[in-house]
């Protein structure tokens, strides 16, 4: 059984949602330590001067569990979250179908980094169709570091196989003791899909807000394929 593990982001990128796809359990890392350079509270959409990035404001100390981040309402940060989506995005085909989520998630006042995050990553999976069982780290009590704790993650929802980013084994992952472990590596062939976008020329790699509202229904199709240049067909401007 294939498993994919990813940390808990904010509006998470497409091929976030690739890896939750092709895995047959996704576990979601909720109570690691907190990167304030990483995505874990920041993503890039598409606006009419090019890609820009929202952040949500949080208050974090050095070596802070993710699951301890509390987010920063003394700045109205949803309200220009909120506007930045709406003024770039309204006029995206499938706007309307998303757009209710996205205004009540942002006119609630959010305490936990995580919570927001999960509600997002709840929605989102249903919104593309993925019917992948979503396990948190939290939950499962799992010791260990690094590459130790993500054989025990897998062992511990029942996998054998893990789906890993490339970058991984140039970073972090120890390839010869997920193999001690009993666990065959799968890595992500990743390759951005092409489809229509607003505003301009094509900007890979935006949140999953991009694709959803720009292709609707034919998302995970586009999402799934990785090569395929999905709905260009039908340019949007």
């Amino acid at each position: 059984m294939l498993v994919g593990i990813h940390q808990l982001h904010y509006l998470p990128w497409l091929r976030y949602f690739e890896k939750i796809a092709k895995s047959d359990v996704f576990v979601v890392l909720d109570n690691i330590q907190f990167n304030k350079n990483g995505w874990q509270n920041r993503n890039r959409i598409k606006t009419s001067n090019g890609a820009t990035v929202l952040t949500v404001p949080v208050y974090a100390k050095l070596a802070q569990r993710l699951d301890e981040v509390v987010v920063n309402n003394q700045v109205a940060w949803q309200k220009k979250h909120w506007r930045t989506i709406l003024q770039n995005y309204s006029k995206a085909p499938f706007f309307g179908e998303h757009s209710q989520f996205l205004e009540e998630c942002y006119s609630r006042e959010w305490s936990k980094l995580n919570d927001l995050n999960r509600d997002m990553l709840d929605y989102f999976i249903k919104a593309l169709g993925i019917d992948t069982r979503v396990e948190y780290a939290s939950d499962l009590d799992v010791p260990g570091q690094a590459t130790e704790r993500l054989v025990n993650l897998i062992k511990a929802v029942g996998g054998d196989a893990y789906y890993s980013g490339a970058y991984a084994l140039e970073v972090y992952l120890d390839a010869e003791l997920l193999s001690r472990g009993g666990i065959a590596l799968e890595l992500q062939q990743w390759e951005a899909p092409q489809y229509a976008q607003l505003h301009g020329h094509f900007e890979p790699d935006l949140a999953i807000i991009d694709l959803l509202l720009n292709c609707g229904p034919r998302s995970a199709d586009i999402l799934i394929s990785g090569a395929r240049r999905g709905c260009e067909e039908s340019k949007i401007d």
